[in-house]
């Protein structure tokens, strides 16, 4: 009788299998934004693996040898690694260009760079300028959370000892902008008497274009 009633009581201490509806579901949830930046960088890796074609809103002033002019405009958010996202920039059979995109300091800044290569891959001599994005002004992280962004970066010291070196000092004084929402991406560069504006349509996706130079095909 002892026995009986020590296995009883044994048993009721052990617990029962969880039903399988009250497991603890280990799915990782999807990220959510601390920042305005890290929102940004969010969306930009939402549009990975697409292609969207581009056109020229303002070219100021206007020159004789205008590489962009009618040349068709494809931007590739090619490569989504982490906190970076690069975008080759091809205009026409120019496959030189590619915008590569960071997200750090705790979430806070983003840095933008300019990677420039010849068509045997190998560096330009003018590559990887850029500079970090300006602090927001402070009426404007609700809106910029909210699905509409415009992040701004002035020349680094790196980019203005490299356009210093490259006897390319009206450069110096550059800023450029970047602006995404819903339907639309944009990339600007701006400085005194200059201002270069293109403008993609992030509603019609296009064929994907050639690896940039210096790329593999992998991605």
């Amino acid at each position: 009788m002892v026995s009986f009633v020590l296995a009883a009581l044994l048993s009721a201490c052990v617990p029962s299998p969880r039903p399988e509806s009250a497991k603890v579901s280990t799915a990782t949830a999807a990220p959510l934004a601390s920042t305005p930046q890290q929102a940004f960088l969010l969306r930009l890796r939402s549009l990975c693996g697409k292609a969207f074609a581009g056109r020229i809103v303002a070219d100021t002033p206007a020159t004789a040898d205008d590489p962009f002019a009618g040349k068709p405009l494809v931007m590739h958010v090619r490569e989504c690694d982490g906190d970076t996202v690069r975008i080759p920039f091809h205009v026409g059979d120019d496959h030189s260009r590619t915008w590569v995109i960071t997200l750090g300091d705790g979430h806070r800044v983003l840095r933008l760079k300019h990677e420039h290569r010849h068509a045997d891959g190998s560096d330009d001599a003018m590559t990887l300028y850029g500079g970090n994005s300006r602090a927001l002004p402070e009426a404007k992280p609700a809106e910029e959370m909210a699905g509409q962004w415009r992040f701004e970066f002035p020349a680094d010291l790196y980019s203005m000892a490299l356009f210093r070196a490259q006897h390319r000092t009206i450069s110096i004084s550059n800023v450029w902008a970047v602006e995404l929402d819903a339907q639309r991406f944009v990339y600007e560069l701006a400085r005194t008497n200059r201002l270069f504006r293109v403008e993609f349509d992030l509603t019609q996706p296009q064929p994907l274009p050639p690896p940039p130079w210096g790329a593999t095909a992998a991605h």
